[in-house]
């Protein structure tokens, strides 16, 4: 098996995503794989979050450079022949409390933080100071009609999930915000 892999690696009907990840040749394929789905395979136990989740949800403007992933592993960066993989290690006690599963165009599930969750760990692997709403509209850019979607509840429930108290600080801020 070893040697078939190595003889399509070689004449480039194989890719390699990572050493046990291997992948068909983009010419081989009839779509693009999508990478949040891809991202799941990289390195795990993960799910799309920060960036990349904020920007799938629409709360930044902007296209992102690379596929950001929370991890309970160290954090990694992994640039494939497809796109740059990168994974920021956030521990929780709940890890997928505030993440949707999500199946993406070509049917294949995928793990995506709510945008809240998503703030939450910017706020941890960026290690911002933040104790109020202010910062996420000023740093971040993020619209106040986007951020009218979230409910104090959902800051009450990832209040309780990270051990950061950076985090919880943070949290409170904006759940005290949305209650004026």
């Amino acid at each position: 098996m070893d040697g078939l892999l190595k003889r399509g690696v070689a004449s480039g009907e194989i890719q390699r995503i990572r050493q046990s990840l291997p992948c068909l040749s983009t010419r081989f394929l009839r779509s693009r794989i999508d990478p949040f789905t891809l991202a799941q395979r990289v390195y795990g136990p993960s799910y799309i979050s920060l960036e990349g989740a904020r920007s799938h949800h629409g709360w930044i403007p902007e296209a992102v450079p690379a596929i950001t992933s929370a991890s309970l592993e160290r954090s990694r960066e992994f640039l494939t022949p497809l796109d740059l993989f990168a994974f920021v290690r956030i521990p929780q006690t709940t890890f997928f409390s505030g993440v949707e599963r999500v199946t993406a165009t070509d049917g294949a599930p995928f793990f995506i933080a709510s945008p809240v969750k998503a703030l939450a760990d910017y706020v941890y692997g960026h290690q911002c100071d933040w104790q109020s709403a202010d910062p996420i509209i000023a740093s971040l850019r993020v619209e106040p009609e986007m951020r009218a979607g979230a409910s104090p509840g959902m800051f009450d429930e990832l209040a309780g999930v990270h051990r950061s108290a950076r985090v919880r600080r943070f949290l409170d801020g904006p759940r005290k915000d949305l209650k004026k």
